[in-house]
């Protein structure tokens, strides 16, 4: 299994598209509010507000949205926004990080313990997960956009560490640091192919084989995780075999 997420494409796969989509503006909204609140309004010099701006398009969010949560940021809202980081347990001791935007600290931390608690998970310390995980820059693209060689050949050019393809498409990583260089590189490369997504993510190490029962029960966590408005980002380190995949994603 790669680095990135099977859990997004099961999740996908299994419908209610249009709840999701409206969760994914709401989360894209607010990365742009917060974006523009620190660095100010103008991409050119805020990279942040660039790469949020940019992951928006690639989900074609329309241009009047994203100019609202620019100006959003600019009127004030969004000053109390705090990011936290959240790491905890899933059934069969699966490690998952929760990245969330909030301005409320108190309900974000509640609701989050609680869905763990529920569910078959705990919410642990800071550190107890993130170990096992690297924070890191992710590029992707589409199959489309070229075979393995080309995106392998040109994303080491521009300065990536790795390179990852399977039928989700192509993810390209980079040192934290070098994320907006290489995806900077890697513009206008691949023809009409633009990046899908933008962003710095948290890649497992090392990965959790789980099957059954307890993929079922951790499915349903990170759904609950990720439908919380204070979250952001959900992360976790299972290792899911072709044959669970299907099953689960049916």
């Amino acid at each position: 299994m790669a680095g990135h997420s099977k859990w997004a494409n099961i999740q996908h796969r299994k419908g209610a598209q249009d709840k999701k989509r409206a969760v994914l503006f709401s989360r894209l909204s607010k990365e742009i509010t917060i974006a523009s609140k620190l660095g100010g309004p103008d991409p050119d010099g805020n990279p942040r507000l660039r790469l949020a701006i940019q992951n928006a398009r690639a989900q074609s969010m329309p241009k009047d949205n994203i100019k609202r949560a620019v100006d959003k940021g600019q009127g004030g809202s969004g000053e109390d926004y705090v990011e936290q980081r959240y790491e905890g347990f899933g059934p069969g001791g699966v490690g998952i990080i929760v990245e969330a935007s909030t301005d409320n600290k108190n309900r974000a931390a509640s609701e989050i313990r609680t869905t763990f608690s529920k569910n078959g998970g705990n919410l642990g310390e800071t550190g107890s997960v993130s170990f096992g995980f690297e924070n890191v820059g992710e590029i992707q693209f589409a199959s489309e956009a070229g075979d393995e060689d080309t995106i392998m050949e040109a994303a080491i050019e521009a300065g990536a560490s790795d390179v990852e393809s399977d039928d989700d498409g192509h993810f390209i990583y980079t040192a934290r640091e070098d994320l907006m260089e290489v995806a900077a590189a890697l513009e206008g490369q691949f023809g009409e192919h633009e990046a899908k997504s933008t962003k710095l993510i948290w890649k497992p190490t090392n990965q959790v084989p789980i099957a059954g029962e307890d993929a079922d029960k951790l499915m349903k966590l990170l759904d609950l995780l990720d439908d919380l408005d204070d979250v952001q980002n959900v992360y976790d380190n299972s290792e899911l075999s072709a044959e669970e995949l299907e099953r689960l994603a049916g």
